[in-house]
């Protein structure tokens, strides 16, 4: 039998996954299953380009990573748009179900994390929230050890010939990125000289930006829809997310707005 596309895409499959809880169900449980189904297949997605887009900084490949941000950024407005399509939901609609969740909360998401911690975010608390030996837990430690994007992006300065210090480029990558003079001045060499390379580095701003932006809108809509109660599995909603707010990763890209 010739393959379909049914077969391919695993349809059977896929759609028997959305299993609202609530009895009835109740009507709008539905939407909140499927939103967020997409939203792991898009985080999925997210992390599988970007570990294309370390490799190709890495190989000083900049067209394709001009490229690859492009898809990359154009999935974040998706992402971010889909978020209107879950403010639909009253906060009437949303507690009809809510009790349903117990102690599941999208604070939970490993994938998540992992785009966290592939964006230099690093928390080994947050590793510990997942059981040892969970395939969660394993992704989490490899990417808790492993370089983050801004490393990728000192690597790809580096490969350029500009002089990043070896310290940074041999940093211990389960810390932030603390912001540097020296690769400062090198960023504002690039901005005025090199217009391949800045355009990577302007790109990345908006990648930055774009996660910013996704954020704050997921605080509104939790704030629209909850207001100040606490997040389904005990966590502080609302409060937390605020916390996480214009946190950018990569700091230099834009301390050096006022000297261009």
């Amino acid at each position: 039998m010739p393959l379909t596309y049914a077969d391919y895409l695993k349809l059977e499959e896929l759609l028997s996954l959305q299993q609202p809880r609530s009895t009835g169900p109740e009507h709008d449980e539905m939407l909140f299953i499927v939103i967020h189904q997409v939203y792991e297949l898009w985080f999925k997605e997210m992390l599988h380009e970007l570990a294309y887009l370390e490799t190709l900084l890495r190989g000083n490949e900049t067209s394709r990573a001009l490229h690859t941000l492009k898809r990359i950024l154009t999935v974040l407005k998706v992402m971010v748009a889909q978020i209107d399509v879950l403010e639909t939901m009253t906060p009437l609609e949303f507690l009809s179900f809510r009790d349903r969740l117990e102690s599941g909360s999208g604070f939970q998401s490993f994938q998540f994390r992992e785009l966290e911690f592939l964006l230099g975010t690093k928390n080994a608390a947050a590793i510990a929230r997942y059981p040892e030996g969970s395939e969660p837990r394993r992704r989490l430690e490899t990417q808790y050890r492993e370089p983050t994007l801004w490393d990728a992006l000192l690597a790809y300065l580096a490969k350029n010939q500009y002089p990043v210090p070896p310290a940074l480029l041999a940093r211990d990558v389960t810390q932030l990125p603390e912001p540097s003079r020296e690769v400062q001045q090198i960023l504002i060499t690039v901005y005025r000289t090199n217009p391949g390379v800045s355009s990577v580095c302007e790109r990345l701003v908006d990648l930055d930006e774009g996660f910013m932006e996704w954020r704050y809108r997921h605080v509104k809509m939790v704030q629209r829809t909850i207001g100040t109660k606490p997040g389904t599995g005990g966590t502080a909603g609302a409060e937390y997310l605020a916390t996480t707010l214009n946190k950018p990763a990569f700091p230099d890209l834009w301390a050096i707005r006022t000297e261009l």
